[in-house]
């Protein structure tokens, strides 16, 4: 017999690994028997012998002698147990090890040593000279210029002054190149606000410090300087911005801040469109107004559950009006809504939902009126199912303490007087100019006829201003549409300069072809009315005689300023316009010193170096009460319930302006879902 099959073991090449190591352990074994000769009978018991032996091998533990791993388990069950245990157990180590790795990484953060340097101030930061129309101080050296190598660097850059704090001025503050400028902020708040999600604060769905970062974190990547004041006015000649901070004492001081570029953001402020009774209102544009809403929502329904509230009281004190039917209106009434409906009846009596009404007032025939159609009546029929009572077509005359008063249309157009009793308002009827562009729009004159903003040119330059030096954004201002005014004008020069009168000029179709290349050029926004400029010819082209004459182009173009609307005042465009900037300062930086070399120190540098401003509507959203609407724009949009609140929540997430933020919005959705909102006020 081949001791190959007495041993059990088999020579062919095809045995595992394992089988063929276990078996050489085996055949190790049997060269230790006595050799016995070879006679038929002694094979016999040898083999007999062998196989008892072999028997007995493999009743001891030969796998684990030889460091085989253990048979499986024929319980898939059992099998399935034993892994998940080894992945528990991985997991606990792995976040075991990750909370000591912070613990060490958060104790390396604390100084057990003051710091005591010695810092060298420049004499003119510490004691500023006097100058200007009005003998202020002007601060032309800041306190920090010193403070470190790369901050001395940027002493003799050109200096770039941003007022305010807003969307506009975070955007160019992130895209702006560190080393081109010294750049100074001045706002009377330190913080960067997130707007759009402030209604959710007023309820306490976000906690207030989730949506402000502060600016000096912002501006610590372009080396920056921070001044906590208001801007006051402005002295175009000199260069010079007037602003005013109350000081240690309570008295108001006011010095000059210097600047070679000027970017005006100040923002805006609520409309009151003359109606008595204001100061009865709440308004929502801060944090503090945040704050001051949920205060008086708590205030009043903790004012609801005394004894010695009468019925009538108690109803007046629930009911809860929003004047506004924008995207601010909306989403507060559908965020309040969302408080008495969820957490109210866990945590109230219930008589008090009983007592609750929510009534929404609105100009116009729909709300959210700027959103396709469609998604208007989806929002007011969720509204009507929400039991949110909306009324259109109705105007606020007066606000009283306890009630307020509004005309509304009936169907055969006559107007109703009615009075609704209210324990709150919140006004959200649009925006206007502060006090200070309302300051500049006097002292530039009649170059800024808009009484609601600053005009500027489709480079974001402010008119009346020296080209290149003032600049304003966001929803203190607005682009002019003068398509017709400015192609006029160049057709009245171009034509002087062939000694043509301007009036008998006619246009070929090659002619007006380059007259929209530059109108594409110098105004973006009408590019898509131009997009079909055979058709405009044929169209306007009255007497068909294959030339447009002076009035027919005239017409045209006044055609399309009249289908040119204002850009809206959203955060989304404000957001643009401080991309745009920063892109364009970064580009002019570049091309300083060509320009110098080649003596080019006045004229139309933006327009050499960089285009025209274009804005790109990237959509509208707005949330409404577990649910949600998007206006993606061209007649295009989307509506839905929960997964659209979760996309609502993920687009404004992504565009939160840092990972501090961002964090503190994901806990605090997670608080609300795991154990509500919290009914204080503070």
């Amino acid at each position: 017999m081949d001791r190959g099959m007495i041993y059990g073991c088999s020579s062919s090449a095809s045995i595992s690994t394992r089988q063929a190591w276990s078996c050489t352990q085996t055949r190790s074994l049997f060269t230790k028997l006595p050799k016995l000769p070879a006679t038929p009978q002694v094979t016999r018991n040898t083999a007999r012998r062998n196989w008892k032996l072999l028997a007995g091998l493999r009743q001891t533990p030969l796998r684990q002698l030889s460091g085989a791993p253990l048979p499986q388990r024929k319980s898939r069950l059992l099998n399935f147990g034993y892994r998940s245990a080894a992945w528990f157990g991985s997991s606990i180590v792995v976040i075991g090890g990750g909370v000591i790795a912070f613990f060490l990484y958060d104790a390396s953060t604390y100084k057990t040593h003051a710091e005591a340097n010695e810092i060298a101030v420049s004499q003119l930061a510490l004691n500023p000279r006097r100058g200007g129309p009005k003998n202020l101080p002007i601060l032309e050296v800041c306190i920090d210029d010193d403070d470190d190598e790369e901050r001395q660097r940027q002493k003799d850059k050109p200096k770039l002054v941003i007022l305010g704090g807003g969307w506009g001025s975070v955007a160019l503050l992130k895209e702006l190149n560190p080393d081109n400028y010294h750049v100074t902020v001045v706002s009377p708040t330190n913080y960067f606000l997130f707007t759009p999600m402030l209604p959710s604060a007023t309820v306490g769905t976000l906690e207030l410090k989730s949506l402000v970062e502060p600016i000096r974190r912002i501006i610590h990547r372009v080396r920056g300087h921070f001044v906590r004041a208001s801007a006051e006015d402005v002295d175009f000649s000199s260069r010079l911005v007037e602003v005013s901070q109350t000081n240690c004492h309570g008295q108001e001081e006011r010095f000059y801040i210097p600047y070679d570029k000027l970017v005006i953001a100040v923002g805006s402020v609520t409309n009151p469109h003359g109606v008595k009774g204001l100061e009865n209102c709440h308004f929502l544009k801060d944090i503090n107004d945040a704050r001051e809403i949920r205060n008086k929502v708590i205030q009043n329904l903790e004012l609801s559950c005394l004894p010695t509230v009468t019925d009538d009281e108690r109803k007046r004190l629930l009911s809860f009006v929003v004047c506004g039917g924008g995207p601010t209106g909306v989403e507060f009434a559908a965020e309040l809504f969302d408080l008495l409906n969820e957490d109210l009846t866990l945590h109230f009596p219930r008589l008090l939902r009983n007592k609750i009404s929510v009534h929404l007032i609105q100009s116009r025939d729909h709300i959210l009126n700027t959103y396709d159609e469609t998604l208007s009546k989806y929002a007011e029929e969720r509204f009507a199912r929400d039991q949110v009572q909306v009324l259109t077509n109705s105007r606020v005359s007066e606000v009283r303490p306890d009630s307020i008063v509004f005309t509304q249309k009936g169907e055969n157009g006559t107007i109703i007087t009615k009075e609704l009793p209210m324990g709150f308002c919140l006004w959200s009827t649009g925006v206007s100019q502060p006090e200070f562009c309302k300051r500049l729009s006097q002292k530039l004159g009649d170059v800024q006829p808009n009484k609601h903003a600053l005009e500027t040119d489709t480079h974001l330059r402010l008119n009346g201003t020296p080209l290149g030096d003032v600049y304003a954004i966001g929803d203190c201002s607005t682009v002019q549409n003068n398509v017709a005014d400015h192609i006029i004008t160049f057709l009245r020069v171009l034509a002087w300069k062939h000694g043509k009168d301007p009036e008998n000029l006619e246009l070929h179709f090659s002619d007006w072809r380059n007259v929209a290349l530059q109108v594409k050029q110098r105004f973006p926004q009408a590019v898509g009315h131009l997009k079909r400029l055979d058709k405009l010819f044929q169209e306007y082209d009255k007497d068909h005689s294959g030339t447009l004459d002076f009035g027919e182009l005239r017409e045209l173009l006044k055609q399309i300023d009249n289908k040119l609307t204002s850009l809206p005042a959203t955060a989304q465009r404000a957001h643009q316009q401080g991309q745009y900037l920063g892109h364009k300062f970064n580009k002019l930086a570049r091309a300083a010193q060509g320009l110098k070399a080649n003596d080019i120190v006045e004229g139309d540098l933006d327009a050499a170096v960089y285009k025209a401003f274009e804005y790109k509507h990237l959509g509208s959203l707005a949330y409404i009460g577990n649910s949600a609407v998007f206006d993606l724009g061209q007649g295009w949009g989307m509506t839905g319930g929960l997964w659209a609140v979760y996309a609502w929540r993920s687009i404004y997430f992504a565009q939160s302006v840092s990972l501090r933020t961002r964090m503190l919005m994901a806990m605090d959705w997670s608080k609300r879902s795991l154990f509500g909102r919290d009914l204080m006020s503070y």
